[in-house]
């Protein structure tokens, strides 16, 4: 299935928290975007791999998703080499999206900057002809690179370049982020609290999304970085 937009993340709930603004809008436009999650997010402080496959897949009917999966890397332990370059490389073929987003180059997270440097790697690797990879039934694939690959902001703050307006679809975000309901705030969860599961945290992802919003004038935005120069067709696109 050709994709419009692929998002890859580290973990799930990476991509909700991050750009689920982004990728309800998409949808809402016709385009078609999915989701590859490297981990099961399985060393987190709550919940277990399989509520949170189940939550994710929650999450991906709510944002209207055409396709979602899971590597099965190791949480905590996944390295930017050859066999974890290829995995990636096989999704990117597979999905073949004009647009590829990726974790954060940064973050209070290891995983997130890892995932970054794999994503940018395993996108380079994808375009060359002698690399040879297959689908699962044997079916070479062929090279693919996406026209342009951005890297969303997590936790640190990073100045993007550039902001997405989401307004109209910050509330359908933060629903997708609810979806996980072991890992966000639940005044009813018995689980030892973590980092995200306050409300304080959640809070904090409303107030950064209104603070990038008002870096553009609108009232929520998604940031966005890019190793490349970013070039436009006309100035008119611009806010």
């Amino acid at each position: 299935m050709k994709l419009d937009l692929l998002v890859l993340a580290a973990h799930p709930d990476d991509a909700e928290m991050s750009c689920g603004g982004l990728m309800a809008m998409e949808v809402a436009n016709g385009k078609k975007v999915g989701i590859v999650d490297f981990t099961q997010g399985e060393l987190g402080t709550r919940g277990t791999p399989e509520i949170r496959l189940q939550e994710a897949a929650d999450a991906a009917r709510m944002l209207g998703l055409s396709a979602r999966e899971n590597l099965g890397f190791r949480d905590g332990f996944f390295v930017n080499d050859e066999a974890h370059q290829l995995k990636v490389v096989e999704v990117i073929r597979r999905y073949q999206p004009e647009i590829l987003i990726a974790n954060a180059i940064d973050d209070r997270h290891p995983d997130h900057g890892k995932a970054a440097a794999v994503a940018e790697t395993a996108h380079f690797l994808s375009g060359l002809r002698r690399i040879e990879t297959f689908e699962p039934d044997g079916t070479p694939q062929a090279p693919w690179r996406a026209k342009q690959v951005f890297h969303y902001i997590q936790d640190r703050y990073i100045k993007p370049d550039v902001v997405v307006d989401i307004s109209d679809y910050w509330q359908q975000k933060v629903e997708s982020i609810k979806a996980y309901r072991s890992q966000f705030f639940n005044p009813d969860s018995d689980e030892p609290s973590s980092y995200i599961s306050s409300k304080e945290f959640m809070d904090f992802l409303v107030a950064r999304w209104r603070e990038l919003g008002h870096q553009i004038g609108v009232e929520f935005g998604e940031g966005y970085t890019n190793y490349r120069q970013i070039g436009v067709k006309n100035l008119s696109s611009l806010i």
